[in-house]
């Protein structure tokens, strides 16, 4: 599937460079935070005197680094959208050729309606694959990265507290994924027989209303409708457990990070300021985790819908494959 991609490299390049844009301004944020604070409002560096001009021109700084990270994730946004639906729109048109292609009993062993699922609702898993990687993906391990970085540089102590929860928050997404993972297969199959029976009744409406069995097909939608949604309450249900799970450690690690810093502080060692940009990293950190578990979702999501449109690609090419042996034979 790669092979559609390589077309909109371009767009495919822009769209990290400007998402790296964006997460720098997000890093710049919290220091120069702590600068208002410690020498603008403290004064800490002027025998305690505020410094109203440093923090009126600090202020600006902020908000042209703000402006300018808005640019950049607005650009990155539609550099993103560009190279996913132009992706998407080739890989459709691509499969929808496959399937014209397929004989009767090939299209009768994957089913109409798994075809149909397979040209609409995989392809566009493929699509929102190819969108998170090439922008949230570079966003969020940038800004877990880079919190780590920048945390350490502020005072090495509050890396211990770093140390003790994302050991905690990596055991809780690697458990909550490999739950949902094998599900995400089944919740395609189960909109395949959705898509099947649907395609039956509106295909076959007068044989069904001459033999007068709209009772017995609306149970059998029925059927399948329930089937699909109780694998998708499956699903969501098992995210939902995980994301009061990773706020609780997330709680705890900001708690911490002031327990640590209120000490620092009293010792000298560390600024109120450095306190409250080390909770904005932490925060940056520990979110980004949280984010790297839905972008691990649709990751799964996207792998099982690929495998599902190269059986597609593959029965094809298997197709004419025997029928070029039949030929020199």
């Amino acid at each position: 599937m790669l092979k559609y991609l390589k077309k909109y490299w371009f767009f495919a390049l822009l769209a990290p460079l400007f998402m790296t844009g964006e997460v720098m301004m997000d890093l710049i944020q919290p220091r120069l935070m702590s600068i208002i604070i410690d020498d603008g409002v403290l004064g800490l560096s002027n025998n305690n005197v505020g410094d109203l001009h440093l923090v009126i021109t600090t202020g600006l700084k902020m908000i042209g680094f703000v402006l300018f990270g808005g640019f950049c994730g607005v650009m990155s946004g539609v550099f993103g959208n560009l190279c996913g639906q132009n992706y998407g729109n080739d890989v459709r048109k691509a499969a929808f050729g496959r399937i014209m292609s397929l004989s009767f009993e090939q299209t009768d062993s994957f089913t109409t309606g798994s075809l149909i699922t397979r040209v609409t609702n995989d392809v566009t898993q493929l699509q929102n694959l190819v969108q998170q990687c090439i922008r949230n993906f570079v966003r969020t391990f940038m800004l877990f990265g880079g919190g780590i970085v920048s945390l350490l540089l502020l005072d090495m102590s509050f890396g211990t507290v770093v140390a003790c929860a994302l050991p905690l928050v990596i055991l809780c997404a690697v458990y909550f994924l490999a739950k949902a993972n094998p599900r995400f297969y089944i919740l395609q199959e189960k909109l395949d027989r959705v898509n099947n029976v649907m395609q039956e009744n509106v295909a076959g409406s007068r044989v069904v209303k001459a033999y007068v069995r709209e009772d017995y097909e609306q149970s059998r939608f029925e059927k399948a409708n329930n089937d699909l949604i109780g694998t998708q309450l499956d699903v969501l249900l098992l995210f939902s457990y995980m994301t009061p799970i990773m706020n609780i450690i997330l709680n705890a690690a900001i708690a911490a990070v002031i327990k640590v810093g209120a000490i620092r502080v009293e010792a000298g060692a560390a600024s109120p300021g450095n306190v409250m940009a080390a909770v904005t990293y932490i925060s940056q950190i520990l979110n980004a985790v949280m984010r790297m578990t839905m972008i691990f979702q649709t990751v799964s999501r996207g792998v099982a819908s690929g495998k599902r449109l190269s059986q597609v690609r593959t029965c094809n090419k298997g197709r004419r494959r025997r029928q070029t042996l039949r030929l020199q034979g």
